[in-house]
């Protein structure tokens, strides 16, 4: 009972902030300079005002700003993401059209990140316990990594791989004239896939290896090499099961940057995701995909702290008792 009252209060916290992050954003989008009218008429060569002024009762945009907001809600609630003038297409259609690409560019980030992270993180503590060098070299790698801007990494890697060597292509996501290839697929996600994931994967490797670090000074595992279990099996057992804690709360928000994360890199590769298609929408001030695109990352960044939250009290069923959030 106490974790479906933990549940729905995390639920209704999340459909909260949710709310506040799209009344926060409309609200900011629709004070920024640029009138949507007034560039769709521009690069239609029409100077007309009665057409402008009419372009603008179309988009609803000469209602006051706190009904343009309520009549925005209320198509939300039922599922209305709106309609991109610019584009000729509904906005749901628009995100449903990129939401795989930016799904898979995140995807592929979390696993590299967290997977390679983990076990590098892992194998420092145990190096560290054992004063061997390899502690060393991991723990510095992670911190040259940690040092390392994005988007400066992401010119690094175009330059060497795509221009200099010529191994990997540098923008999209399929070779041009091409008939579907997994390969193909997989070689142009490669390099932006790695630019997303190198700062998470150096928090990983410092986070893994302290907590681990922690757990092995811990009175439990004198315990259970003085009941001569195996090394192997104090580690993946006892250790690591209380050493992924932080780990995973940290996986949780990684999550959520990971989302906000795409953003630069799927402009820097021309990656065909919501990020590219929000900056697109940015500079043509399409209010309605920008909101789609709002819409997405809050609810994506949302659900994975909400996830992580049930994830961590089923780690430790401490968390949250008797419903408290």
């Amino acid at each position: 009972m106490n974790g479906v009252l933990y549940l729905g209060g995390r639920l209704a916290k999340a459909l909260l902030m949710v709310v506040a992050v799209l009344v926060l954003s409309f609200v900011l989008i629709h004070l920024a300079p640029g009138d949507p009218a007034l560039l769709l008429a521009g690069e239609a060569g029409v100077d007309d005002v009665q057409f402008i002024e009419q372009l603008r009762q179309t988009m609803g945009l000469d209602k006051p700003l706190v009904e343009q907001l309520l009549i925005y809600l209320g198509h939300i609630a039922q599922l209305d993401l709106g309609y991109s003038y610019r584009n000729q297409s509904s906005v749901w259609s628009l995100i449903a059209e990129r939401l795989p690409a930016t799904l898979a560019l995140m995807g592929s980030a979390f696993v590299v990140s967290s997977v390679l992270g983990v076990s590098l993180g892992v194998l420092a503590a145990r190096a560290r316990q054992k004063r061997h060098w390899l502690d060393g070299v991991i723990s510095h790698g992670a911190l040259l990594l940690y040092a390392m801007p994005p988007f400066w990494l992401a010119m690094l890697l175009i330059l060497l791989f795509s221009v200099s060597l010529g191994w990997l292509p540098a923008f999209g996501m399929e070779s041009v004239g091409q008939d579907f290839s997994l390969l193909d697929r997989l070689r142009h996600l490669l390099l932006p896939c790695v630019s997303l994931s190198v700062l998470f994967l150096a928090l990983y490797i410092h986070l893994t290896r302290a907590a681990v670090l922690d757990a092995l000074g811990q009175e439990y595992v004198r315990t259970a090499h003085a009941k001569g279990l195996h090394p192997w099996r104090i580690l993946y057992v006892h250790v690591l099961r209380n050493a992924l804690l932080p780990v995973v709360t940290f996986a949780g928000l990684q999550l959520g940057q990971l989302a906000s994360g795409a953003l630069l890199v799927e402009v820097v590769y021309s990656w065909p995701g919501i990020g590219r298609l929000m900056y697109d929408a940015l500079a043509q001030r399409d209010y309605g995909v920008l909101m789609g695109g709002f819409l997405v990352i809050s609810i994506l960044v949302v659900g994975f702290n909400v996830l992580t939250d049930v994830i961590c009290r089923f780690l430790d069923p401490r968390i949250g008792a008797g419903g408290q959030g």
